[in-house]
This record gives C-alpha cells, sequence and structure tokens, in this order.
C-alpha cells in the first residue's frame, strides 16, 4: 500500500502457525436438536496443537487433534463452553456458547465458494486443492471454515436414496466429503428447483412442468420446476455424505420452494447451512429470514468498482432483516486471482479490494472467497485474514451495519469530485464499528461527530486494518482516505 496521508495501513502480516495459540472464530455457534452437527474451532500457533472442552453438552465431543465438535444434541440448550488449545509454545483457551435449537448459522459464513474461480470447471481435485489451501494458507487457522462446491457437480440421480449424483467430475463424493472433513473443514454442496441449473446441470426436480404454471420464461430457456420435487432425495443424500451448506439457486426465489427444501434439510438428520439464490425479492425479506440462513439480495458480482460499489453502498433497506440465523447476503468476496474459468489477475485496485472487505464486515455478510486459493498471494491474505476486522463480521450480536451519513459534490459537467460515506455497525461490548468511506475520484479526509452517533465526551479510537489504537479525541475524528478507500474504526 502507498504511504501518505491517504492511505489506509494495513497491520503486519504475522505466520499464523509460529508461537503460542490464539483460538479464533465465532464466540457463539448454532446446533440443531437431533441433527449431526460440525462445528470446527479454528486457532493460530504452531503446530502440532490439542484441542480440550469444559462444559460441553454430554451428547457433544471435540476431536483433540482437529478442534471439531460433533455430535447429536439431545435437546434445547445454551452451554457456555471453555475451548483450549494447547502446543509446544504454551496455552489459550476461550469461552463459547453452543446454542442447540432451531437456528444455525448464528454469525455469518466464512468460507470458499469455487464460481468465481472456476465456473463450470470444477472437479473434485480443484475442490481437494481449495481444501488444502485453506489450511495451508492459515484462512482455516483465521476462522474460515467452508469449501462450497457450486454449479458443475451434478450428474444422473441414484443411490440408496434416489438423490442426485455426481457426475463424471465427482466420482466420488462421499471420499470428498471424507477429504474436506480430515483437514477440520465444513463442505458444501449446490442446487436448483428447477430441472436444469444455470450451466444446465440436472437440477433438483424432475419431469414436465406441472398443467396451468404459468413458466414460460423458464422453459424458453430450459430452466423450470418439474412436476415432481426431489427435496427430501437430495436432502438425505448430502446428509449421509456429510453436507454442511446448500447453495439453492433460481429466481425469482419463492416461498412455496424455499419452504419444501427448508423442511426436507431439517429432517435429514445432519446440521446443513441454508443459502438461497440470487437476486431474493425485497417484498419477500420477512419470508427469506423466516426460512433461511442466508439469502442473496442481489444478482452475481463482479470484480469492478461499479459492481462492489453499487451492491454495497445499497443494502440499508435489508438491514431489519439480518440477524443471527438469518444474514442479508450481497454475494461472494471478489479479491484474489479469479476469472470464471479462466483464472486472471484481479481488476479491482488493493483501496478498491479493502473497501470490499470493511464493507462485507459493516454488513454482518457471509463472506466466501472467490479466488484461486492455490494461488493466494500476501496482500490478499492479509486483508482476508485480520483477527479484528474479522471480529466485526463476526460479532455476536449480529447487528447490520448502515449508511450513517453521505455527501456528494460533482463538477459543473456532473463528474464526481466528492463522495464520501460514513457507515456505523453496534457490536455486542457497547462499542460501535465505523467505516470512512471515499467513493470519489481524489484522496479526501473523512469525519465523524461524536454527537452524529449518539456519543458525548471524550472516546478511544482504534484503527481495526492497523491494528493499533490511534488515541482519545474529543467530539469528533477525521482521517484521511484513499480514492475508492476505506478506513475501518472502532470507537469506544
Amino acid at each position: 500500500m502507498p504511504d501518505g496521508k491517504f492511505a489506509t495501513r494495513l497491520a503486519p502480516a504475522r505466520p499464523w502457525n509460529r508461537g503460542k495459540p490464539r483460538i479464533n472464530g465465532p464466540s457463539i455457534y448454532g446446533v440443531g436438536v437431533n441433527s449431526e452437527c460440525f462445528v470446527p474451532i479454528s486457532a493460530v500457533g504452531e503446530r502440532p496443537m490439542r484441542f480440550s472442552a469444559e462444559e460441553l453438552p454430554a451428547s457433544l465431543s471435540i476431536d483433540p487433534a482437529s478442534g471439531v465438535i460433533t455430535g447429536n444434541a439431545a435437546g434445547p440448550q445454551d452451554a457456555a463452553v471453555t475451548v483450549t488449545a494447547v502446543n509446544a509454545r504454551g496455552r489459550a483457551s476461550r469461552q463459547i456458547r453452543i446454542v442447540a435449537g432451531d437456528k444455525l448459522a448464528l454469525t455469518p459464513p466464512l468460507g470458499w465458494n469455487h464460481w468465481n474461480c472456476w465456473g463450470s470447471r470444477i472437479d473434485a481435485e480443484k475442490v481437494r486443492a481449495a481444501a488444502d489451501a485453506m489450511v495451508s494458507s492459515g484462512l482455516a487457522a483465521h476462522g474460515y471454515n467452508c469449501v462450497n462446491i457450486d454449479d458443475g457437480w451434478q450428474g444422473p440421480r441414484g443411490g440408496p436414496f434416489g438423490g442426485m449424483q455426481g457426475n463424471e467430475k465427482f466420482p466420488d463424493m462421499q471420499a470428498l466429503c471424507d477429504y474436506v472433513h480430515s483437514a477440520g473443514l465444513r463442505v458444501g454442496i449446490y442446487s436448483t428447483p428447477w430441472t436444469k441449473s444455470y450451466a444446465n446441470y440436472p437440477g433438483g426436480s424432475v419431469g414436465e412442468p406441472p398443467a396451468g404454471q404459468d413458466q414460460t420464461d423458464q422453459i424458453r430457456r430450459g430452466r423450470f420446476f418439474g412436476d415432481k420435487g426431489c427435496e427430501d432425495e437430495d436432502a438425505r443424500q448430502w446428509a449421509a455424505w456429510g453436507m454442511d451448506f446448500l447453495k439453492y439457486d433460481w429466481h425469482p426465489n419463492d416461498a412455496p420452494h424455499t419452504e419444501a427444501m427448508r423442511a426436507a434439510l431439517r429432517a435429514s438428520g445432519r446440521d446443513i447451512v441454508y443459502s438461497l439464490s440470487n437476486s431474493a425479492p425485497f417484498k419477500g425479506a420477512a419470508e427469506w429470514a423466516r426460512l433461511a440462513n442466508c439469502w442473496r439480495t442481489t444478482g452475481d458480482i463482479g470484480d469492478t468498482w461499479e459492481s462492489i460499489s453499487g451492491i454495497g453502498f445499497s443494502q440499508d433497506r435489508w438491514t431489519p432483516y439480518g440477524g443471527p440465523g438469518h444474514w442479508n447476503d450481497p454475494d461472494m468476496l471478489v479479491v484474489g486471482r479469479m476469472g470464471w474459468g479462466e483464472v486472471r489477475e484481479n481488476r479491482l485496485t488493493r483501496d478498491e479490494q479493502i473497501t470490499h472487505i470493511t464493507l462485507w464486515s459493516l454488513l454482518a455478510a457471509p463472506m466466501l472467497i472467490g479466488c484461486d486459493m492455490t494461488q493466494l498471494d500476501d496482500f490478499t491474505l492479509r486483508i482476508l485474514c485480520n483477527d479484528e476486522v474479522l471480529a466485526v463480521n463476526q460479532d455476536p450480536q449480529g447487528r447490520q451495519g448502515r449508511t450513517l451519513r453521505e455527501f456528494r459534490r460533482a463538477g459543473a459537467d456532473g463528474a464526481t469530485l466528492t463522495h464520501e460515506v460514513v457507515f456505523v455497525r453496534p457490536l455486542h461490548d457497547g462499542s460501535l464499528a465505523v467505516g470512512l468511506f471515499n467513493r470519489g475520484p481524489r484522496g479526501a479526509e473523512v469525519a465523524v461527530s461524536w454527537a452524529e452517533l449518539g456519543l458525548r465526551g471524550t472516546r478511544s479510537v482504534r484503527d481495526i486494518w492497523a491494528n493499533r489504537t490511534l488515541g482519545s479525541f474529543e467530539r469528533k475524528f477525521s482521517m484521511g482516505v484513499p480514492p475508492h478507500g476505506a478506513q475501518l474504526l472502532r470507537i469506544d
């Protein structure tokens, strides 16, 4: 990053696999009742490392080598569990809550999805390589714990449940799931209620369109709802393989098909986080919040400034519907090398990528990496693995950030001269996470006053990206922000 008044300073890179343990990731986890769970505990520090847990519910256990909690919660409960990690350099303990009930994903999912990198050119070996890279890069140690397979895996129906099987690129889905789980990671799958997916692979229904159902546009594209839905067959197959996440993709999302898959997932006997895609109609926001763990609020994102800023700064109307167990999803992360089938360099500047991660953290959005995991560079890892930034995203209160103030000034020709945005997100300990954004073409000093934040007196300000406390300030604070850039602050 460039130095100077209008630079965002990043904390120094620190090796993730050295030194004594530090436990990362959420402080709260949701698991189902009478449903098999898979809960990875993340920690940085020298390997090998051993894990233990005190006050775990009797039906759950922790693997001492991987730190993964598994089991089947017998009834509703809210357990305060002390997790301890020990290595040759020392030990660390942290209290977490495990809430057994009807909600999964009590903090936004963190992980990887193949689509923005490989498109439909995906296969089992690329998924295995992504899992390996998630561990070796340190992403898993910082809390990214799910490897998600998108469109392109689907083959004919069969097996013991009549569920969809993998195609020739995925000849052994059970072995693939076992491989990802053995790395201490969750694994996700993709489907659609249509007869064919967007990439023209088999879908989650079969047969002809039901009589009298208006699907003219879908039929013309070869994508429509068949007269038999296979939700139960597919959900049982995914549970048997050990899937932990489902991306369910069609447009426009509708409540009946959403609810049918929700019921099937709940009856499957396994905790499977349920994510809807894409462009969920806003008029159904209350239904998506009731039925799903995440739902796409937009169309597909791209690695351009127009895309990330247009999506990220337009989420305010969704704010009332996001929270623990149900998250607004403005789509996957477009950082690192990607290309939707042909991997290439990212078209976003570094400042634009920092803005992207800052926004998604303040928005309490799922953060699913979309790049080639085998070609991660130092900059991408620094912006993805900043634990203080991730703590904002994973704040257990789960309140979505919103626009506090926006100011734009244009020249006589209509071109933007200044475009400043201030975001605020309340955190569980009473502090505020504040984003200072500069959508304009030149560096700018962006200020926020205590009065507009509802604060008084002297306040401590911490630069979250730099991991440093800047001091105590009265009445207001201002900071230089690069063009298309962001600063992320914690105000106590």
